[in-house]
């Protein structure tokens, strides 16, 4: 069986499902992105892709810092409500506990399993988007889901996104141990 053509607009599957967080004068403001990577080690840094004509792509190019925050499973319905209304018109803050890191600018949500909050370094206008990117400046767990000190996915139940069936899924089993199984491979 031979490859054919899909078009060029097509998804790398699955995606990781954050809210970003950005401060709006006296509140918090939320927002679903599925476009989030770390994208350098030292100092780590992350890159999140907000359209342009979102709201919360102006706050974060004002308040210079914003949070990511990696929801569990347990809670889908609040995540996509948080990207089909828009901050300019909905109070979205009420919907989770929020708390402040060292920055205190970024806001966060306690109900999330993973917490970053960032220092926005740079911002590349692509045509349609703005890429933000990031500096970790303080990561927040919870212990209940730590294995030997770090943040263990299993535990945290991450959501993840597939296109184009637009549909919410969690991690599935391991498939294999990196930097580990392809050695195998190597000529000694």
């Amino acid at each position: 069986m031979g490859k054919v053509a899909t078009g060029t607009n097509v998804f790398i599957n699955p995606m990781p499902i954050v809210l970003v967080g950005v401060r709006e004068k006296s509140k918090a403001n939320f927002i679903t992105v599925g476009w989030v990577t770390r994208v350098n080690t030292n100092p780590p840094m992350v890159a999140v892709s907000i359209s342009k004509s979102h709201y919360t792509a102006e706050l974060i190019r004002e308040a210079r810092t914003f949070s990511i925050n990696v929801p569990g499973a347990d809670m889908a319905d609040k995540v996509d409500y948080c990207g089909l209304v828009s901050g300019k018109d909905v109070d979205k803050s009420a919907l989770f506990d929020v708390f402040f890191g060292t920055l205190k600018t970024a806001p966060m949500i306690s109900e999330c399993p993973l917490c970053l909050e960032c220092k926005l370094v740079d911002t590349l206008p692509m045509k349609t988007n703005y890429l933000f990117i990031g500096e970790i400046a303080g990561a927040f767990t919870e212990e209940k889901y730590l294995t030997d000190g770090l943040p263990d996915p299993e535990k945290i139940n991450p959501l993840v996104l597939t296109m184009p069936d637009t549909s919410y899924r969690t991690l599935g089993k391991p498939a294999g141990k990196a930097w580990s199984d392809g050695k195998k491979l190597m000529k000694k």
